[in-house]
Formats: C-alpha cells, structure tokens, sequence
C-alpha cells in the first residue's frame, strides 16, 4: 500500500508540536529517522549530540505508530507500545511528562513496582499503554525473561535502545545487560521498528551496533570488531556532534586543595546551576562537605545513596534550589536538564568520549554555558583501579564454568567460596556468559548450559588495548594546544571537526588559575584533617563450609573488633595520595614519616576525645605482622606505644607470607579462607594479654577488605584481649 509521505510529515509535525511547542519544527535527521520507522518499518541509529532531540523522535514516531489504521479514539487498532529500553528510567520523568502533553501514555515496569506488573499487562493488551519503559536489568530478570518478555516481544509496535553505544563493548559504558538485546531483537515480528540513539560513539561503536540491529548479516572477511567488518542493512544517521553553546577549558592546578579552593572561589561567577563531576564516592562527598562549608548550597549524587535521596537532588538541581550537584558518574546519561549552565570534573574522566557525554548535559537551551576540567595526578591510578575489574582470565572462567552443575542453579553468594572473584566483577563475568550461552539465569541463581564456549583473548586483549588508547587522548586533551572542541570531536571521528572559536585554546581562558590565599587555606584544613571510621565485620561471608572452614552466621560478639580508625581513604581528595605514596603497589618500605605519624596521633586524639570517642582508652599497642612493609608497621606501633604512653605488647605474625598475601585479594569467601589460621599468637603475647584490663590497639598499614583485621581481632580476644580497636594508616577504595 502507497503512504502519503506527505502525510504522515504534516501529522508528525502536528505532535512535535503538541510536544515541545507551536514554533518547534522537525529537523531533516529527524524526519529522516520517523519516516524510516513509520513508513518502512526500518531500523535506525541515531548518533546525534546530546539537545538534538532523539526523545523527540521517539514519541512522534510512537503517535504515528500508535494511530496508524486506528480511529480517534480507539488507538488499540493500531500497533503494540513502544518499549524504550533506558539504563537510567528514573531520570526519564521529564521526558515522560513531556509526551503527556501530547497525549502519549507511558507506564514502567521495575524492581520498585513488582506489585503493578499485572496490573500494566493487563493496559497493554488492552491497548492503554503507548510507552513501556524498561531497564536493560529486567531483561536478565528470569521472571520477567521467561513470563513477560517472550509476549512483548511479540506485541512491540516499536523498540527503542537509549544510549545504544552501552550495547558494545567498544564504548565506554558497556553494560553486559545490554547484550540481552540481541535475543529481544531477534524474537521481533518481521517489519517490527527499531530505533537505537546515543550521544557519544565513534566509529568503531557505531559500525558495532549497526551490526547488532541489522536484520541481515553479510560478513567480508575482517575481524568482526573491525568498522569495516561488517556492512548492515539499519540506516544510520550521524550528524556533527559539535555543541556551540559549550565554553571548553582546561585549568591545570597543582593539588586537590588548590582545585577545592578554586572552586570556592569561582563556583558563584559560574553561569546557572550545574554539575560537579568527580572519579570517586569518597571524592564527591567531600567536596560536597567542603563547598557547603564555604557557604554554597549544594548535594552530593552517587550511586551509593538512597534512591529517594537521588530523587531529590536531581529535582533540587532541576529546580535550581541549588548552585551544583556533586557527582559521580552515577549521574549520567538520561538527565534532562536544558538550562545546565555549567559542568567542572575535579579529575578527568579515562575516556574523551565518556568525558563528551558528561559534558553533554550543559548547554542545552542557554547561549553559553562553561566546561572546566580540573585534572589531578591521582587520576591515572583511579583509571587503574576500574580497569582492574574488567573480564577475568580464562582460569577463573573455567572455574566458573566447571563450578556450575547444569541441574542445580547456585546463587552468586554460593559461587563465590569457590572462586576467587569479588561480588561485583563475578555478577558481570556471569550476565556476559549468560548472554553468550554459556550459563543461563534462572530463579534462585545460575545454570550452566552444557554449551561449547570460546574465550576471545584475542578480542579482549584489543579491548584493553583500545582502553589504554582513551587514556592517553585524555591526557593529550589536557595539554593540546589545539581546539579542544575538535580534539573532542576528532576522538568520536566527527568528518566535520573544525576550530570552534569559543574554548580557552580559541578564544583565550575565561577564568584563570588563581587560588586566593583564604580559600586555599581552607581547603588545605579541611582536607588536612585525618580519620576515617573502621568499620567491623559482624557476618561470616556465605559458603565457607564449601572451602573447608567452618564458620558460618554472626560473629560472636565476644570475638568482634571493636570500631577502629584510619588516617584516611586511598581514594580521598586529602590525605589519599600521601597515602598511597606508602602503601600502594610501588610503595618501597621504610619507618613511618613524620608528617604521617603526626596525622595518627591527631587521629588518636580525636578518637579519645570526639562525640563518638572509644568508650575506654586503650592499654597496649599490638602490631600485625606484615609480608611487605614490616619497618613501616613496626615502626608505627612503636611511635605510637612511645607517644601514647602504651606498652607495646607484641607482634601477631602469619605463618608464612603466603598466606598473608591471600587476605589482601578476591572476594570475602576467599579471603577468609586464606586467612583462616594464618596467624599465630606468640606465647610472649598471650602472656603479656593475660593481665590487660582494657582494649588494645592493633596496628596495621593498610585495611583491603577488612578481614585480616577481623581474624587477628579474633585471635586477640581469644587469647584475652577484653576488646580489640583496629588502626590503620589507610583504608582501601
């Protein structure tokens, strides 16, 4: 049948308008890409910088959809809803508000409203729902995979992939819930429409998810993570991904106190309200902590607080009730805020591309808006950090995979005694074998299917290799004397990257580096100061009966630490890097330096003094022998029995090195096992305990995991110790 083309451009007109107001007016792409969908039934990728309006595309395309063959007011005539699938739904209000306007109903599906799901299937086959929005973990539900997904597959008049770029391990925010898309994709009736949309791929993502949505493929011999691997039949449009409302600059200051500082100075001549990026938790908090101390009203957003707390900063900041949101990349794609008149990293991201799409968020519907990058030398070992939870060797694949029984699902808590692999980095390697046939999900853990599998080394290899690649354009990005703008485009292979005339390499630097004398002192105070909480370890990790240890359930209470203290975190603003110089991979051994002893002592005063000091004061210092920094943890047990006026009552130390290595890597389960009877008390101490009246100071460089302190505490209390108060110089993370 012939379609007015004509048409259906006029009726798609007429709902942009309804959407966004009297005076909008389709771009060409975005025609393009509805006409593709509604007319042809196509697939199609956008790649389009973030204010081009994709979410316009979508809703116009599932009126159009939704109407077609249908009379006015009966629009179950016409196709099935549209799925949109989003990593982050919650920030997807706005838009969903927005299509009200025109007359588009949108429902969810989520972890928050189990108890709605029959009541949004039963809108759905009634023909109620026009939008259904999902997150990519439902697709790996196996309740929602097995019960739900199979029938709205069926049913989908069109899907629809937000920040597509995820679906490929190429880009720089690969979700391995997102490769659960290819079974969706390939259950579609034939004819069903898909659109994929991102802000931020290259060329080498785009030609990879091209792949994917493609219906046919015809393979010419490279390797298929070549860009020219692969020739797909999904249209893609891609359009020049320059933002002239963006200001980009550079601002190379010598520490995290000056950056503070330079932010306690200048945050208030920023345009609007907007968003401070920073690398880690820890470094976001206490930025939030400080800017709030110099009088700033601000939030702090990471994926560590209550969603409710999140719901709430993100309005806040909408509703400019606040000068800037503190964040991790938690906050990210999805948030909708047009007028963000500004976006500062306090540390650059490992990745130009990802660094693009965080800065994407200003300068939407504002004239100008600023972009500073505050780059730290502590960065690169944050970016190797993250890189260090990436895919894991063969063996422990294999063990994975050999540890799965094809009858008997086992949870991931009862697979980690078995392998030594923390929570996390065990749940991904899973979700990816999940997807590749290896192992399938099913209610109450995982299964392995009998299923030949191949470890891609090779691919991976290339993966790391391209990661390694972002960094170092990161890198050259601060120093390029050139345009920074089209450096930017230049790494998302933008053809159309030119000079942009406005950022600080262009035009000049719009603010400069100066940190006034007060506000750097002030940051140098407030980062200056030392202490974190060490928190003790109340539970057995899950399975340890499986590895031959038999603890399980609560830890007695009369064989806890108490809650102990730290100079600091590794990843804090403050004292991380200090510490890092001492205890990090590189560190060489040595007595403890004066500066950082003085940090324990403060520490120590603190605790014996502050609101929530020890409840009684310690009367002897106990040091745990150490594999590779004996002099230093030695040395501050003595400084600290002297000073203190404690006697220093003995060292507990491992058996062998081995063993105390194994406490320092892998997941709980792991780590217990290896420690499990891995130290002794010397017969010198257990005399020198049997008189003690009071807790004891146990000293340590560094807390990973905790466990190395939670077995020696037992063996102390053991022993006699009346309580146990664990202090380290540093707490991992």
């Amino acid at each position: 049948m012939d379609v007015d083309r004509v048409a259906v451009r006029e009726q798609a007109e007429a709902v942009l308008r309804r959407l966004a107001g009297e005076q909008a007016r389709l771009r060409e792409d975005q025609w393009r890409a509805i006409e593709a969908l509604v007319v042809d039934k196509r697939r199609v990728l956008c790649v389009q910088r973030t204010g081009w309006g994709k979410s316009a595309v979508y809703f116009v395309a599932t009126a159009l959809l939704r109407a077609l063959d249908a009379g006015p007011d009966d629009r179950s005539a016409g196709t099935g809803p549209t799925v949109i699938v989003s990593p982050l739904l919650a920030l997807m209000r706005n838009q969903v508000e927005s299509a009200a306007r025109a007359g588009i109903r949108a429902r969810t599906i989520n972890s928050a409203n189990l108890d709605e799901w029959d009541e949004i299937t039963g809108e759905i086959h009634a023909g109620r729902v026009d939008v259904l929005l999902i997150s990519p973990e439902r697709l790996n539900n196996p309740d929602f995979r097995d019960s739900v997904l199979p029938q709205l597959a069926a049913t989908t008049g069109l899907l629809v992939v937000d920040e597509a770029h995820c679906v490929s391990d190429w880009g720089h925010d690969f979700r391995p819930d997102y490769r659960r898309l290819r079974t969706f994709l390939a259950n579609l009736p034939a004819g069903t429409p898909v659109l994929a949309t991102t802000a931020t791929a290259n060329s080498r993502v785009t030609a990879d998810v091209a792949e994917q949505l493609s219906t046919e493929t015809r393979t010419v011999g490279a390797p298929v993570d070549d860009p020219g691997a692969q020739l797909s039949d999904a249209l893609v449009l891609r359009g020049p991904l320059d933002r002239e409302s963006l200001r980009l600059a550079v601002l190379d200051l010598p520490s995290p106190a000056h950056r503070l500082g330079w932010l306690a100075d200048h945050l208030d001549q920023l345009p609007g309200s907007g968003i401070i990026y920073t690398l880690t938790v820890a470094a976001a908090g206490e930025t939030a902590e400080f800017l709030r101390s110099r009088g700033y009203s601000v939030a702090s957003y990471t994926g560590q607080d209550d969603d409710a707390d999140r719901r709430a900063a993100e309005q806040d900041l909408l509703d400019n009730k606040i000068k800037a949101l503190v964040a991790t990349s938690a906050l990210g794609m999805g948030f909708d805020k047009p007028d963000l008149g500004f976006v500062v990293h306090l540390g650059a991201p490992s990745s130009p591309i990802a660094y693009y799409q965080q800065v994407g968020r200003a300068g939407r519907a504002v004239e100008h808006a600023e972009v500073l990058l505050l780059p730290g030398v502590e960065d690169q070992a944050i970016w190797r950090y993250f890189a260090s939870l990436a895919f894991p060797p063969e063996h422990q694949v294999r063990a994975v995979l050999d540890a799965l029984p094809e009858d008997r699902p086992l949870s991931t808590a009862a697979l980690e005694p078995i392998v030594d692999l923390r929570r996390t980095r065990l749940e991904l390697m899973l979700k990816v074998l999940d997807v590749d046939g290896a192992v399938r999900r099913v209610r109450g853990g995982w299964l392995a299917t009998g299923e030949p599998w191949h470890y891609d080394a090779e691919r991976l290899r290339r993966v790391a290799q391209a990661r390694t690649a972002e960094q170092q354009a990161m890198r050259e990005y601060a120093a390029t004397t050139g345009c920074r703008m089209e450096f930017l485009r230049r790494c998302l292979d933008d053809d159309g990257a030119t000079r942009c005339g406005r950022c600080d390499r262009c035009a000049g630097p719009q603010y400069d580096a100066d940190v006034s004398a007060p506000a750097l002192a002030a940051a140098q105070a407030f980062l200056g100061r030392p202490g974190s909480e060490i928190m003790p370890k109340k539970m057995w990790p899950t399975g340890l009966a499986t590895v031959g240890v038999s603890l399980r359930g609560k830890i007695s209470p009369d064989e806890q630490a108490l809650p102990g203290r730290a100079v600091g975190r590794l990843s804090d603003l403050g004292w991380g890097g200090r510490l890092r110089t001492l205890v990090g991979p590189e560190a060489a051994d040595g007595p403890v330096p004066d500066d950082v002893a003085g940090a324990v002592i403060e520490v120590l005063k603190a605790w014996a003094h502050g609101d929530d000091r020890w409840a009684q004061r310690p009367v002897g210092v106990v040091a745990v022998g150490s594999a590779h920094r004996p002099r230093l943890v030695r040395s501050l047990a003595e400084r600290i029995a002297t000073v203190g006026r404690l006697p220093l009552l003995g060292e507990v130390p491992a058996r062998d090195s081995a063993a105390r290595d194994g406490g320092a890597r892998g997941n709980s389960a792991q780590r217990v096992r290896a420690l499990h009877d891995a130290f002794v008390i010397p017969d010198e101490l257990v005399a020198a305990l049997s008189g003690v009246t009071g807790p004891v100071l146990l000293v340590d460089d560094l807390v990973d995991s905790g466990w190395t302190m939670t077995m020696v505490s037992r063996l102390l209390r053991q022993a006699g110790a009346p309580g146990v108060l664990p202090l380290a110089l540093a707490i991992a993370g």
